[in-house]
């Protein structure tokens, strides 16, 4: 079946894919080997495979649910775990990541995706080139490692991405990409969400005291415990410098308007006493000095353009002209 895939892995790393095509899984694992079987929900008829395959109500709802977050159980001999990776599909958004559920006992894990995850195609590529876990936490933690190697390069890119707009804020240019400012800080908080719970998740399951996790298997997982809180502390890094660039933008435009309101300030200062004279000497009553001299116009222009420099050049001194 094309959705679902077998191997028998054995503990020196050799391993043979098999069909279990009409079968079921009970008895499988007990062979003193490993057996792996993935389950691609996206293709037609693996659903009900799986639904068929004798699994425990509770194991199997779990592997089903529509929705996951990451998290480590266990349940009688075995262990529940979900995890997460980016989504790395074309057309979709990254932060939409993809959900890895397995169920794990000692001779037996089975893995359950509902969309592509490239990390999962990864391992297969390790395990049909002889490259196989000798145990099922090894397996977890290869799994782990990969979806940790996946997310790298989109956090990677989120950094460069703020280091960019970051240089731009630095430099003083007005035309910044607060939109993609915004999108950084969405694509930070929503991949965090889901990091910080995979880190519990995977260090949960290293500490739990089953007999078929070894003391190198540990040694593993805690990688990829250690990886996963790395990202995580990078993506925090990420919002926070996010955050700083967003309010160092907003106190640019701030000041940017500072400065133009004490500009429009000044001006107005200018004017308001010149407007009050010529609005004096407009009123229409008797008596006005200079209304039968016909140099009466000129001097009292020329008054006011002195008046206008000399609040120009008092404003000047003062700084209050020298700061737009």
């Amino acid at each position: 079946m094309d959705g679902v895939r077998q191997w028998r892995l054995n503990r020196d790393g050799s391993s043979a894919e098999v069909d279990l095509t009409g079968e079921i899984l009970d008895g499988w694992g007990t062979a003193g080997a490993l057996d792996w079987v993935h389950v691609n929900c996206a293709r037609p008829g693996a659903r009900d495979w799986l639904e068929a395959a004798g699994l425990e109500p509770l194991v199997l709802r779990a592997l089903l649910a529509a929705e996951t977050r990451p998290r480590c159980s266990v349940h009688g001999a075995g262990v529940l775990i979900n995890l997460r990776g980016v989504n790395l599909n074309l057309g979709d958004e990254v932060e939409d990541m993809v959900s890895l559920r397995m169920w794990v006992t000692e001779g037996l894990l089975v893995s359950v995706q509902l969309r592509r995850l490239m990390a999962v195609s990864d391992v297969m590529e390790g395990v049909t080139r002889g490259q196989g876990p000798d145990g099922p936490a090894e397996l977890v933690a290869r799994l782990a490692l990969r979806l940790a190697d996946r997310a790298e390069p989109v956090v990677a890119g989120l950094n460069e991405k703020l280091d960019t707009l970051e240089d731009q804020v630095i430099e003083g240019l007005s035309a910044l990409d607060r939109r993609g400012l915004a999108d950084i800080r969405r694509v930070a908080i929503v991949l965090r969400r889901h990091m910080a719970p995979q880190r519990d998740a995977l260090s949960t399951f290293e500490i739990e005291d089953m007999p078929w996790i070894r003391g190198h298997h540990r040694s593993r997982l805690r990688e990829a415990t250690e990886r996963m809180t790395r990202l995580a502390e990078e993506l925090d890094a990420i919002r926070d410098r996010a955050q700083v660039v967003h309010d160092q933008i907003m106190d640019a435009r701030a000041e940017a308007m500072n400065r133009q309101m004490l500009l429009l300030s000044v001006v107005a200062a200018i004017f308001l006493p010149l407007g009050l004279i010529t609005g004096l000497l407009g009123i229409n009553v008797g008596g006005m000095p200079g209304a039968e001299d016909p140099r009466a116009f000129w001097i009292v222009t020329g008054a006011l353009v002195v008046l206008g420099l000399g609040l120009v050049t008092l404003f000047w001194r003062t700084g209050l002209l020298g700061r737009h």
